[in-house]
């Protein structure tokens, strides 16, 4: 009689989990499901029939004694096997709700393969950073490269300190295969202290007569504008010479972009008015007053080729307040928020770019760093994403924030409640501004400071407040006074810390060192700053990181980095070459 298979065949479920190291959870994880009977081993293949002999059976199949094993355990209790997968599967499960990211990674993944063969859409740009302090470096470099012209009427009205972009560009276009789309290089400048800034500059107008224009970055603003002789009312001296517009390219009040700006606006809206005025307030109360004009923009793709794009962005003939200041080493400002008359919206509604903007401040007054629109730059892992949170009346990048902490010490929230808050990034500011009851909590810590080797200096009127040397020595670094300080922790999403995302704020991104050779805070009182209640994220806090605000997926990510190239690119190429 033949055995009955139903007696005599037993049926075997292994599911191997491998998960990735404790101190990198975004490499993800690889899961391995076996269903055997007994038929199935040990497998047997008769060399003479073997049509491939290098196959070899998969380890289950080679270890006699996990055999042994896996099938005493399905002998002797089939429910202690049902409970090992049940628990593989909660585990699994848990790891997903801690670890999206490492989950969506697969089908990320996954998607970019399929994506390698077909051509992409769009283009992404970078505009290196560079510190003002390191101006005097190329003082010497010859610019008149970047239009690919002999006469040196560019250079004049240039700052010789930046670096040649047709250099830069041929280094990229030798760079690794990752980079599926052209970039492009800006080259930037800026700090912290004591410019209070960050910059890049565009080459705006035809290319027979275009001028380069030095333009403060700012993802808090809408509206790009440039110091014109209109004629000009009220403007700084700048970087260069006034930007002269064209009547002919005049904006009327009648079109989209007109109507969108003077949308929050107090003047009404004019439709039968022959050009679009606009006047902007910023959070110090200067303004810019001018009006919508178009021309081309110039941004130079690192294949070589040259991308250019009549572009909306403002004439500000009337500037007045403290952004006369700035305007000594800048022409103007450049608009990187959500709004669609923003430059990244424009490229984006062209179809030259995805609407994604990202930035890297060095934190070494001597590094370097860089800006970028486009998606391709983006790391396909290392990033902490956190939903975008949306603002009923600005387009700007903001986030929600559950609990805020100095050190141990729990710090308010101005949010509903005073249990939810709300962060904005913005590269405007210089500093970082807290809700006035959080900043009182954070003054009060700090109190513990001046028990330590520092004491308050009234008199340094660098920042509201500064500690000197109780030896009255200079201090000329913060790794000599960061360990009296602690780090700011702003909690994400959860309340739970284990499923929570945390930016993590160190004392290095908060203080600075003042001309007087004392340490100085760099968080202020945002009583009066936006709402009030906002917690503002300034150049000072993002300074190390890449900072990335995916309009597309509605996201805002970051990672700690030492902004000296995209990580995409090979390092043994140098970014920078002069």
């Amino acid at each position: 009689m033949e055995p009955d298979l139903h007696e005599q065949q037993r049926l075997h479920s292994v599911v191997i989990i491998t998960l990735p190291p404790s101190d990198d959870p975004s490499q993800g994880k690889t899961i391995s499901a076996f269903t055997l009977n007994d038929h199935d081993y040990p497998l047997q293949i008769p060399p003479e029939d073997n049509p491939n002999p290098s196959f070899q059976p998969d380890p289950l199949h080679q270890n006699q004694q996990s055999r042994l094993l896996f099938s005493d355990l399905s002998m002797g209790s089939p429910r202690l096997v049902l409970g090992l997968l049940g628990f593989s599967l909660l585990a699994v499960a848990f790891y997903a709700s801690v670890f999206p990211n490492s989950v969506q990674m697969f089908r990320v993944s996954d998607e970019r393969n399929r994506d390698d063969d077909s051509s992409r859409e769009t283009t992404s740009f970078v505009f290196p950073v560079y510190h003002k302090l390191r101006a005097r470096e190329f003082h010497e470099r010859i610019l008149a490269e970047d239009l690919g012209l002999e006469n040196g009427k560019f250079v004049e009205s240039m700052d010789l300190e930046l670096v040649n972009p047709v250099k830069v560009n041929d280094v990229l276009s030798t760079s690794a295969g990752s980079i599926d789309s052209s970039t492009t290089i800006f080259p930037v400048g800026g700090n912290v202290y004591p410019d209070g800034l960050y910059y890049t500059r565009i080459l705006v107008g035809k290319p027979e007569d275009g001028q380069y224009y030095h333009l403060d970055i700012d993802t808090g603003s809408d509206l790009t504008w440039i110091q014109c002789d209109a004629p000009c009312t009220s403007c700084a001296k700048g970087a260069n010479q006034l930007y002269k517009p064209r009547k002919d390219n005049l904006v009327r009040s009648s079109e989209p972009f007109c109507v969108e700006v003077q949308r929050n606006q107090l003047t009404e809206h004019c439709e039968s008015c022959h050009q679009c005025d606009y006047e902007i307030e910023y959070a110090d109360h200067s303004y810019s007053m001018g009006v919508l004009t178009k021309d081309k923009f110039h941004l130079k793709l690192h294949n070589g080729s040259l991308a250019e794009s009549d572009i909306v962005f403002g004439c500000g003939y009337d500037q007045q307040g403290l952004l006369l200041n700035t305007l000594l080493k800048t022409d103007g400002i450049l608009g990187l928020s959500r709004a669609k008359i923003s430059l990244p919206s424009q490229l984006a509604s062209r179809g030259i770019i995805s609407n994604v903007v990202g930035h890297c401040l060095a934190s070494d007054l001597n590094g370097e760093g860089y800006i970028f629109m486009g998606s391709d730059l983006v790391p396909s892992h290392g990033m902490t994403w956190v939903p975008m949170l949306h603002h009923p009346h600005l387009e700007v990048y903001q986030m929600q924030v559950t609990k805020m902490s100095y050190g141990n010490a729990m710090l308010s929230l101005d949010g509903e409640n005073g249990r939810v808050g709300k962060v904005l990034f913005d590269t405007g500011s210089s500093y970082t501004y807290f809700p006035n009851q959080a900043y009182s909590q954070l003054v009060t810590s700090l109190q513990e400071v001046s028990d330590l080797e520092l004491t308050r200096d009234d008199s340094d009127e660098a920042l509201p407040i500064c500690w000197r040397a109780k030896t009255n020595s200079p201090i000329s670094s913060l790794s000599d006074v960061k360990k009296f300080f602690r780090p700011i922790t702003l909690q994400i999403g959860s309340k739970w810390l284990i499923i929570s995302k945390k930016l993590l704020i160190q004392p290095e991104d908060y203080l600075i060192i003042s001309n007087k050779g004392n340490v100085c805070l760099g968080i202020l009182d945002g009583s009066n700053v936006h709402d009030g209640s906002t917690i503002i994220i300034g150049d000072i806090s993002m300074r190390g990181r890449l900072i990335v605000y995916d309009n597309v997926k509605q996201r805002i990510g970051w990672m700690k980095s030492d902004c000296v190239r995209p990580s995409e690119f090979d390092h043994n190429v140098p970014f920078f070459q002069g």
